[in-house]
């Protein structure tokens, strides 16, 4: 049932994209067809889950706040891939139920910045991925999503206007940590992947983490 949900949704979040906005997927060729994997994107809207879901050519998983679990969506939400968490992410049965979805060859999207940006700029990451990718060793997805920001209430969603891009990158693997893993070696690998998206994405949606162009471009 819910794969069933799943596909029906993302084919018809496809055909409203394809005719109401001019959406676009670069580097489709990049996703890895099965193995356990983290898609990691920045967050501009509501509407981003279900761009990622149209754009990545597989089943995707979610986390979402608690706080929209309400009884008139929550079926819906359990049975499209999502899972509630707190809005920080620090929650052990999500992280639980992450590393068990990962390490039966699942794909799993996040969006590290846990809030939305619609300014366009990104947030410092909360690194709950780059714990989650070093405890699972899976491949991590880099995209970088424009064109959403101003995509407001959920509801909105239904017709997605605008130009929508998805600009996918390579996949990549966090290096192992040796002995006990510490703060400040946490942080780092989880700005290593919000570098990633940002290589991604054009100057003004990087935010915090900004870059070179010539890095952007070595990349790509």
């Amino acid at each position: 049932m819910a794969n069933i949900v799943y596909c029906f949704s993302r084919a018809g979040e496809r055909f409203l994209m394809s005719v109401l906005a001019d959406w676009r997927v670069e580097g489709a060729e990049n996703v890895p067809r099965s193995g356990p994997l983290i898609v990691v994107a920045n967050h501009l809207s509501n509407m981003d889950p279900p761009l990622l879901a149209c754009s990545i050519p597989r089943r995707l998983h979610y986390l979402s706040k608690r706080g929209v679990f309400i009884p008139i969506v929550r079926t819906f939400l359990r049975a499209y891939g999502a899972y509630p968490v707190d809005r920080e992410g620090r929650d052990l049965d999500g992280f639980h139920w992450c590393r068990k979805l990962l390490e039966s060859g699942g794909a799993l999207a996040m969006f590290p910045e846990a809030t939305r940006s619609p300014a366009g700029g990104m947030k410092r990451v909360i690194p709950g991925a780059a714990l989650l990718a070093l405890r699972t060793q899976a491949a991590i997805l880099p995209v970088g999503i424009t064109g959403t920001e101003h995509i407001g209430p959920i509801l909105q969603n239904l017709a997605p206007t605008g130009r929508l891009r998805a600009n996918i990158g390579k996949p990549f693997t966090l290096p192992p940590v040796d002995g006990p893993l510490k703060r400040e070696q946490l942080e780092a690998l989880a700005t290593q992947i919000m570098l990633r998206v940002a290589e991604l994405l054009p100057a003004r949606y990087r935010g915090v983490y900004q870059l070179p162009e010539a890095a952007c471009s070595a990349r790509r």
